[in-house]
């Protein structure tokens, strides 16, 4: 059996529904049935924002890294934001995201853009 890869899922909509009911609960489902090896999300923007104000998406935020979903941010957007603290203090990754991204999209990695 061919070995599952990597699914990147840029998050860029700070949309409370579309996180729950696409994005989080997409991740949730194809990490516990084991649909990618790994699942990462990248917050873009303004869900950097809702991430650091909103306590119900932060649950979810947890529900997703305690099931070895990663989750991690661009550090210029949280920064703009005022939302880096709170994102590393959730035990999200916050790094410049501009370089790893244009790699992921030249490579023809698999990615989903919310």
């Amino acid at each position: 059996m061919k070995e599952k890869e990597k699914l990147y899922i840029l998050w860029t909509n700070d949309d409370e529904v579309t996180f729950k009911n696409m994005i989080s609960m997409y991740a949730f489902n194809a990490k516990k049935n084991d649909w990618w090896n790994e699942i990462e999300i990248i917050i873009w923007g303004s869900p950097a924002k809702l991430v650091a104000n909103n306590e119900e998406v932060q649950k979810y935020i947890k529900k997703l890294i305690d099931n070895s979903v990663k989750i991690s941010a661009c550090r210029a957007c949280a920064d703009e934001l005022q939302a880096t603290e709170k994102l590393i203090d959730l035990g999200i990754e916050v790094k410049y995201w501009g370089e790893p991204l244009t790699k992921i999209i030249k490579n023809k990695e698999n990615l989903i853009t919310l």
